[in-house]
């Protein structure tokens, strides 16, 4: 083999290999694509009867505190920092506050979302705590840009 031909026989080997890194770095990062990470919620008052139909930790200091590490953890992913979108997923500073906005988050948060048969968003139901999920709506209310 001439020193070209094997030249651009390595070329095309390093092409190949950085485009198949490529598919594999994209599919580790498709959107919702997360392991949970567990939530600590010491500090929060435990909420004991079933789930709670509106935020019982809203405007709460510790809460948003606790909710924006959950966040962090486990919705900065796909959501970004500090809750701004980059275009991924939805921009969780415009949830609408109050019950409304706290029965669409924790409908998504609980069953997650899958369109067309893909998993766009994982269900944190049985995973997450309520507690957590609660902590983090708090966050974000706390972030909000109405």
């Amino acid at each position: 083999m001439t020193p070209i031909r094997r030249s651009a026989a390595m070329i095309a080997a390093a092409v190949a290999t950085v485009g198949a890194l490529a598919a594999v770095t994209a599919e580790v990062r498709a959107h919702g694509d997360v392991t949970p990470q567990p939530v600590d919620i010491t500090g929060l008052e435990p909420i004991k009867e079933g789930w709670a139909q509106e935020n019982p930790y809203r405007d709460n200091a510790a809460a948003v505190k606790i909710g924006a590490s959950g966040y962090n953890q486990n919705c900065a992913r796909c959501h970004g920092l500090e809750a701004i979108s980059g275009g991924l997923a939805p921009d969780l500073r415009f949830l609408e506050k109050g019950k409304t906005g706290d029965d669409w988050f924790m409908e998504r948060v609980r069953k997650g979302a899958t369109i067309n048969g893909v998993t766009k968003m994982p269900a944190f139901d049985g995973i997450m705590s309520q507690e957590a999920m609660w902590a983090i709506r708090s966050y974000l209310e706390s972030r909000h840009e109405g």
